[in-house]
């Protein structure tokens, strides 16, 4: 009996310990952020020997961690209302899935939790130091640089920045998720995030006209859906707390659809998004033949090309879906069209595997260019909607939600926006449609269509000759 009593014991002692050792992300109430917190910063340590039972670490004791791997620091920012970032599991989860590698978690919520923002924004040069100190600690045990990734959201993304000053910007690499703006716009470079604060810097910019920060910060900034209102949001207040914060959460969303294996956002360098809207920006690279660079946890595949740029930065656009995992695939469907008068309209296009999934995309935006014979001179069009001239190829910049392999039926649709049954015709002379994610998949073609229009002409596509 004795004997029983000291193994239950026993049990209940190592399942106690258990439970201390894996840490939990601090959770508050709203009551907290109406009083306010003092500052108390927790490192989390998860490895995949330790995947989802968090480890304290400190700058004494560093636990499971590997000096030799990849360090990935996640740094949240403001909480308003105490409660821990929804988003924190998966980001964990993602990351040692791609690479083996050690996740620490900043947990700063007792700092970040307030209704006043100045309260929150006032902490991050503190929480940079107790991440210096862990870092020093860590530079110690034989760790380097190189081997520092920052991934920033928010008020965490100046936090980053402020570490990374402290190395004179040898930090290995700071990702920003929609770095915060207000109090932090207009400041110089030492008082927030800059392009120096680490070897290479990537920045999404998803709520530029209310919580997050406008101008470029990194390396190479993105601006999903142009940086302002993201697809799937609410547009009004009625849509509730999803109102204030959707636009801004997105940038964390598409990070992480970086993490999947079937999502890779392709974004595409240029001066503006109504450049990029109107199919101007589809070629990336010094030779226009290197790969557009990939948002998120691949971005840093183009550090090398940037590096060659003076000064190393680079702006990029892209749209995305509206539902997870926001992924939108890029088509170029060039039409030359054999019309007298000049015609003026969108395009529907629709695409059909032999499987029977489909995809669509309505384009009203156009690059056009010239055709003489067949060689091509490009001529801006910065006209809405698309206009046709005899002759002339126009460029549409389609965007599906799906990506289709193997297109076995295309249909086109052509309106001028009348609603008065179909007044006016659409000669096309050829079409060709082309992949920009995959330029190495066979350009499909089809010739001699007359589009009456909202009239939907489907027709089988053949392959394009090889020039």
């Amino acid at each position: 009996m004795l004997r029983l009593y000291f193994l239950i014991s026993l049990m209940c002692l190592v399942r106690s310990d258990t439970d201390e050792t894996c840490l939990s992300f601090t959770k508050l109430s709203f009551h907290s952020a109406v009083v306010g917190t003092g500052l108390n910063v927790k490192l989390m340590l998860y490895t995949r020997r330790n995947p989802t039972c968090a480890q304290a670490v400190n700058s004494t004791v560093l636990g499971n961690l590997n000096v030799t791997k990849k360090t990935t620091f996640i740094v949240h920012g403001f909480r308003p209302t105490g409660s821990p970032p929804v988003w924190m599991e998966d980001l964990v989860e993602g990351l040692l899935s791609v690479e083996d590698m050690n996740v620490v978690v900043v947990d700063w919520n007792r700092g970040a939790t307030t209704v006043i923002y100045n309260h929150a924004s006032s902490k991050t040069r503190k929480v940079a130091i107790v991440l210096k100190e862990f870092i020093d600690q860590m530079l110690a045990e034989g760790a380097s640089l190189d081997d520092i990734y920052m991934i920033g959201v928010s008020l965490g993304a100046h936090v980053a920045g402020f570490v990374g000053k402290k190395y004179d910007g040898q930090l290995g690499r700071i990702t920003g998720l929609d770095p915060a703006g207000p109090l932090f716009s207009g400041k110089p470079p030492e008082d927030r995030l800059n392009p120096g604060d680490a070897q290479f810097i990537d920045v999404i910019h998803s709520d530029t006209d209310a919580l997050g920060y406008k101008e470029p910060l990194g390396n190479i900034d993105f601006y999903p859906n142009g940086g302002l209102d993201q697809p799937g949001c609410p547009k009004t207040i009625f849509g509730g707390m999803q109102y204030f914060k959707c636009d801004h959460q997105r940038s964390m969303y598409l990070y992480l659809s970086s993490l999947r294996e079937n999502c890779s956002i392709t974004a595409y360098p240029c001066d503006s998004y109504r450049d990029y809207r109107n199919g101007k920006c589809v070629n990336c690279g010094v030779s226009q033949t290197e790969p557009c660079p990939l948002l998120g946890y691949y971005a840093d595949n183009w550090k090398d090309y940037l590096r060659k740029r003076d000064p190393p930065m680079i702006k990029a656009f892209f749209d995305t879906a509206e539902e997870k995992p926001f992924c939108i695939y890029h088509y170029f469907v060039d039409i030359i069209t054999w019309n007298k008068n000049v015609r003026r309209g969108s395009i529907t296009i629709k695409l059909r595997d032999k499987a029977g999934n489909t995809t669509e995309s309505k384009i009203n935006q156009a690059m056009k260019t010239e055709v003489q014979g067949y060689q091509v001179s490009e001529k801006t069009n910065k006209s809405e909607p698309a206009t046709f001239h005899k002759y002339h190829q126009v460029s549409l910049l389609a965007r599906f939600n799906q990506d289709l392999d193997q297109v076995a039926a295309i249909s086109l649709m052509f309106s001028t926006g009348s609603v008065i049954g179909p007044r006016y015709k659409l000669r096309i002379l050829r079409m060709k449609l082309r992949s920009l994610a995959h330029p190495e998949r066979p350009q499909l073609c089809r010739y001699d269509l007359v589009l009456m229009e909202n009239v939907e002409t489907v027709f089988q596509p053949i392959l394009c000759p090889e020039l």
